[in-house]
């Protein structure tokens, strides 16, 4: 294990407290510590009570606000204090508490911002119970984050953990996948309208760059899926292809970006493409990410490209009827935290 001088410190939001976020953060916590100093932001109470409701053995460790956690221990957990707005029932939503849940974020960001943290990984929240709250723009973490920051872009992008490491010869390179999304929690009928030249070339900007500075790739290779069926089939299928998607990577191929595309999405997640591929950039939410799920669901990442500070979460929701049963799998939790460690890190490789 590092020095505590070398070990980045990572706050893990706890999510919706009705979910399976807070038991996740309590199981990883019992297991072999991986080279960080991890720190819950959250209730302690609701920690230390779920984890005795779970049998599991852990120490709860509340810290004053700000305070560093200590050097990285299996069944310690420290905690930087948020209260929960109302009692907590595993599995049942309570609008009250949607204003902890963002006060969680906030403090996370903060803490990042302020140096304190040098990255944040997020456990699932529920946006229905936000907006419901009456936080009525509320899209999700990517975009609360987005504006909390104050930056006018960034990119969705999903990892499995086999895109952690050098791809070995014999794994399937459909197993190693970053599928970034050029619109994200956007219903079907408006992405179109959001496929914009000046919007893609936006986020390939962000992609490559975040790809060389977060990943160690020098010279990045991005595959860009079409909108249409068969990328528009000439214009027979759709126009968005010829109009918008191929002069705006043609520019910026003329910047030096490595890019392939536009490809029929139906046939670039194949061996054949991925083989060889950095990243994929796809149009829209279902388009990429049910294959990178397929691949890798449990083991992979959310992150988000494009901020000042490093984030990453799971690949998951709140899964409220798991909440409460110890029946949650923490692999995807490991996945962001391990991720979290080699971005702040510069592309080195992190041990799982």
């Amino acid at each position: 294990m590092k020095a505590d001088a070398e070990c980045p410190v990572i706050a893990l939001t706890t999510g919706e407290p009705a979910g399976i976020g807070p038991e996740l953060i309590l199981m990883m916590a019992c297991q072999a510590p991986l080279s960080a100093r991890l720190v819950a932001v959250g209730d302690p109470a609701l920690l230390a009570e779920r984890a005795l409701d779970l049998g599991l053995e852990l120490r709860v460790l509340p810290l004053s606000a700000g305070e560093p956690p200590p050097s990285p221990e299996a069944g310690v957990l420290p905690v930087w204090p948020v209260t929960l707005r109302a009692p907590v029932t595993p599995g049942r939503l309570d609008q009250r508490n949607a204003a902890y849940v963002l006060a969680t974020l906030d403090l996370a960001v903060e803490a990042c911002q302020a140096g304190r943290a040098q990255a944040m990984v997020t456990a699932p929240l529920h946006k229905g119970v936000i907006i419901d709250a009456g936080h009525l723009g509320f899209r999700g973490h990517t975009e609360y984050l987005r504006d909390t920051c104050g930056v006018d872009e960034v990119v969705m992008m999903l990892a499995t953990d086999s895109a952690l490491h050098t791809r070995q010869a014999d794994e399937p390179a459909a197993q190693a996948l970053r599928v970034a999304l050029a619109t994200t929690h956007l219903p079907l009928c408006e992405v179109a309208g959001a496929v914009t030249a000046p919007r893609l070339t936006r986020i390939l900007r962000i992609l490559d760059g975040e790809l060389r500075q977060r990943f160690g790739l020098v010279s990045p290779r991005i595959l860009v899926c079409g909108l249409n069926p068969h990328a528009g089939e000439e214009g027979h299928l759709g126009h968005e292809e010829r109009d918008i998607i191929e002069p705006a990577l043609e520019a910026l191929r003329g910047e030096g970006l490595r890019l392939e595309g536009p490809l029929p999405a139906d046939t670039l997640f194949t061996p054949k493409h991925l083989e060889k591929a950095d990243a994929v950039l796809a149009m829209y939410h279902d388009q990429g990410l049910p294959v990178l799920k397929y691949a890798g669901f449990g083991r992979a990442a959310n992150i988000t490209l494009g901020l000042p500070l490093v984030r990453t979460s799971v690949d998951h929701g709140t899964a409220l009827d798991l909440a409460g049963r110890g029946e949650a799998d923490p692999g995807s939790l490991r996945t962001a935290v391990a991720l979290a460690i080699q971005m702040v890190q510069g592309g080195a490789s992190s041990p799982q």
